[in-house]
């Protein structure tokens, strides 16, 4: 055991004081459930996917941490500070834009507060996976119609995403 605590410590806000131990028996179980092989496969298409959807949106978006031959290990990160100043947009506006599409985001804003962390697992189809890419793309073009003025920084298919239902089938658009 690791002594904790003193007068100044508070308690553990929720689970065990050094996290929850159940989440190692999920990785544990579907370690054991791919055996050796099944988990190199896993892997390789984990890299697969990472590096796929990098080459994709890299001609929209600054990678960060490639390597020398301009490759990502399983997870990719673009950098959307270049967009804060040119556009006004933060990692969140993209993020909230991305559920216009149907997707859940990706992690914003760690490890690097202008970044967006893209982690495409071994279970994702091509299909999803270019979907994605599409959305990103698409959602590229529209920052480009800020940068160049052809919509306000401040008010705009970005900055007031999501959209609900009821803000999309409106008679009145002023988005």
């Amino acid at each position: 055991m690791v002594e904790v605590g003193g007068e100044q410590s508070i308690e553990a806000v929720s689970a065990a004081p050094f996290g929850s131990a159940s989440i190692l028996l999920i990785s544990w179980a579907y370690i054991r459930m791919l055996g050796g092989t099944g988990l190199k496969k896993s892997s390789q298409l984990a890299l697969l996917n990472a590096n796929y959807m990098a080459s994709r949106l890299s001609g929209h978006y600054t990678l960060r941490y490639k390597n020398a031959n301009g490759r990502v290990a399983h997870e990719l990160m673009i950098d959307l500070a270049e967009f804060e100043k040119s556009a006004g947009l933060k990692v969140a506006d993209f993020a909230k834009r991305l559920q216009d599409y149907g997707f859940h985001p990706p992690t914003c804003s760690w490890p690097t507060s202008t970044c967006m962390l893209i982690e495409p697992t071994e279970s994702e189809t091509l299909e999803e996976i270019n979907r994605f890419c599409e959305a990103m793309i698409k959602v590229r073009e529209e920052v480009e119609d800020i940068v160049t003025g052809k919509q306000p920084k401040d008010n705009n298919v970005l900055k007031n995403a999501p959209h609900p239902q009821s803000v999309v089938i409106s008679d009145n658009w002023d988005r």
